[in-house]
């Protein structure tokens, strides 16, 4: 663990990884997929449902007056990123496939983090309570917003071909919205058992996400996924990451300081304006996706979380040593 802190590599994508790999020499296939594929229904179903339930709503209200701070985030999250996706088709396909384009795409679509948004900008000594609104309002919109993003970006790519938006956004209401919904209703009920079980439900969080990798990395080993995607592949995929990521810390940075916020206010447009989700992610592309495309879809983002994990660990750390001499006057 210590090895893994001092390199800023998260335990969960190791594991994240370990799953991948298992999936690659023992993919589940025939009668047991089917059993699996039940059983991850229920799970995102069951993520979702805590997702609700977690969602305070003290949180949505706390800070949200700040409207012109979360505007820009909104704007970075959903807008910024689907820009620069869309920009990243001059590239195809000379450095990445039209596949791995498309995850990049879905990623661009995605909301953003919640836990690691509001941890980087508490480190880094931002503004906690327009953080934990902005993460939360992200999360939230993001099960509205990303399943349409999704359909207009890849009609947009495709010309309008093989994108049900329609039956994406039925999908999406039945297997996210709808437990979402329940789950937040049931706060009232169930908020104080949540509370006080957060391992266990951080747990029952991740293990969902575990068996929704494994079964897509499954049905994707069976169509030939490793066939398709080679090492360079995978190191085109991390620059173009890198790229991405650089010029959305870079743009959030500038326009912050252009539009006038205070320090405060523009650690939370960094952090909160460059993350994408690997815990809502993860099983929306299940709904969206066929099977044998979501292994595929997935890689971008997996790739694309461990890399923000590391670079804003060390802009938060740096943010946090230039604040400690005007604290110390």
């Amino acid at each position: 663990m210590n090895v893994l802190q001092k390199l800023r590599i998260d335990p969960f994508l190791v594991v994240l990884i370990t799953v991948v790999i298992i999936a690659s020499f023992l993919p589940c296939e025939g009668e047991a997929q089917k059993w699996f594929q039940h059983l991850t229904t229920a799970a995102i179903a069951l993520l979702f449902f805590m997702h609700g339930a977690k969602l305070s709503r003290s949180a949505i209200w706390a800070g949200i007056g700040h409207w012109k701070l979360h505007l820009v985030i909104f704007i970075s999250t959903f807008v910024l990123f689907p820009i620069l996706g869309m920009g990243l088709h001059f590239i195809v396909p000379e450095w990445i496939s039209p596949t791995i384009y498309m995850g990049f795409l879905y990623l661009c679509a995605l909301p953003a983090t919640v836990q690691s948004a509001i941890a980087f900008t508490s480190v880094a000594g931002g503004n906690v309570a327009a953080a934990i609104c902005s993460a939360s309002a992200s999360s939230l919109l993001g099960v509205f917003l990303s399943p349409l993003l999704v359909g207009f970006l890849i009609q947009t790519h495709e010309g309008g071909a093989h994108a049900d938006t329609w039956k994406a956004i039925k999908d999406i209401i039945l297997q996210l919205m709808v437990p979402f919904i329940v789950g937040h209703l049931s706060r009232p009920l169930i908020a104080r058992w949540v509370e006080k079980h957060k391992k266990l439900v951080n747990i029952t969080d991740r293990s969902s996400i575990l068996l929704v990798v494994y079964v897509a990395f499954s049905e994707a080993v069976v169509e030939g996924i490793w066939h398709k995607i080679d090492a360079y592949s995978l190191v085109m995929i991390g620059i173009v990451c890198c790229v991405l990521l650089a010029l959305v810390l870079v743009i959030n940075v500038y326009s912050s300081r252009l539009l006038g916020f205070d320090k405060q206010d523009e650690i939370t447009i960094v952090f909160c304006g460059s993350k994408k989700s690997l815990a809502n992610g993860v099983p929306m592309a299940n709904v969206l996706f066929p099977a044998s495309m979501v292994g595929v879809m997935l890689l971008p983002l997996m790739i694309f979380h461990q890399i923000q994990l590391m670079v804003c660990a060390v802009l938060a750390q740096r943010y946090a040593q230039r604040s400690k001499p005007k604290k110390a006057d």
